[in-house]
C-alpha cells in the first residue's frame, strides 16, 4: 500500500506530537540526530514547510510548530500503512513461492474467510450488490464459452461478496490474501495446465445468496475452495513427479 509520508516526515510528526508543545527547527534536528537520522537544518525546514502546507502542522506564535488534528490522523494512517505493508511482505513470501504447503495455506485462509463473508453476504447483501453479482456471473459465463480469461470476473465476484458481508475487517483480509500478486490469474493458469474444466460454482453460489440460503451458500463456497485445493494438488503432483 502506497505510503502517504516518507520516513523522515513520519519521524518529524512523531517528535512534534510527543513534545506536546511548540517545538522549533533546531530542536527537531537535534532529536532526529539522537535517533540516528542525519539531516541538515535546511532539510528539516523544508520538511516542516511541506507538512505545514499540508495542514499537518501549524505555527504557534514564535515558539515553533504544533501538530494539528489532520497531522495526528495522517500520522496514524501512515503507521497503519506500515503495519499493513509489513504483513503484505510476509504474505508475498508465502504467495509467490512455489511450495505446496504455502499454496495450501493460502487456500485454507481464503476458505475460512470466504465461508464467513458468504454467510454474511447472504444475510445482508443489497439489491445493488446482488444485481452486480448476477452481471459478473453472466459475463464470466460468456467469457468462458469464448475461451477468454475469466480471472478479472473471478476476482470481482469474490471481492463483491466480501464487500457485501458488511464486515470491513473480513473484507480487508480477503483483499490482502486473495488479490495480492494476482491470485486469480495465477490459479487460472494453474487450472489450464491440468485441463481442469470451468464449472458453474459461482452461479450456484449466487443462486444460494439470492435465495437467502445461508447454509447452502456457505457450503458451496467451501466446496469451491476445496475444488481449488484439489486442482493445486493435482498440478503439484503432476509437475513435481515430471521433474524427478
Amino acid at each position: 500500500m502506497r505510503q502517504i509520508l516518507d520516513l523522515i516526515e513520519i519521524e518529524v510528526l512523531k517528535i512534534i506530537e510527543e513534545e506536546n508543545k511548540p517545538i522549533g527547527t533546531w530542536a527537531i534536528e537535534n532529536i532526529l540526530r539522537e535517533r540516528n537520522i542525519e539531516v541538515s537544518t535546511a532539510t528539516v525546514g523544508r520538511i516542516l514547510s511541506k507538512l505545514e502546507s499540508s495542514d499537518f502542522l501549524e505555527k504557534y506564535k514564535n515558539e515553533g510548530r504544533i501538530i494539528t488534528t489532520e497531522g495526528q490522523l495522517a500520522l496514524k494512517k501512515a503507521e497503519t500503512i506500515n503495519i499493513i505493508n509489513y504483513h503484505q511482505e510476509k504474505l508475498d513470501k508465502i504467495i509467490s513461492t512455489e511450495v505446496l504447503e504455502n499454496f495450501i495455506m493460502v487456500i485454507q485462509a481464503r476458505k475460512a474467510i470466504e465461508r464467513e463473508t458468504t454467510r454474511l453476504a447472504t444475510r445482508y447483501i443489497s439489491k445493488e450488490d446482488l444485481n452486480k453479482l448476477k452481471k459478473i456471473v453472466e459475463r464470466q459465463n460468456e467469457r468462458a464459452k469464448s475461451g477468454d480469461s475469466i480471472a478479472d470476473e473471478d476476482l470481482e465476484f469474490h471481492r463483491t461478496i466480501a464487500k457485501a458481508s458488511g464486515n470491513s475487517i473480513l473484507e480487508a483480509m480477503y483483499n490482502i490474501i486473495a488479490t495480492f500478486k494476482q491470485q486469480s490469474k495465477l490459479f487460472e493458469n494453474l487450472r489450464r495446465q491440468i485441463n481442469s474444466p470451468y464449472t458453474s460454482s459461482h452461479e450456484k453460489i449466487y443462486n444460494a445468496i439470492k435465495n437467502n440460503n445461508e447454509n447452502e451458500a456457505e457450503r458451496l463456497m467451501a466446496e469451491h475452495m476445496d475444488n481449488l485445493m484439489e486442482d493445486v494438488l493435482t498440478y503439484w503432483h503432476k509437475y513435481s513427479s515430471r521433474d524427478k
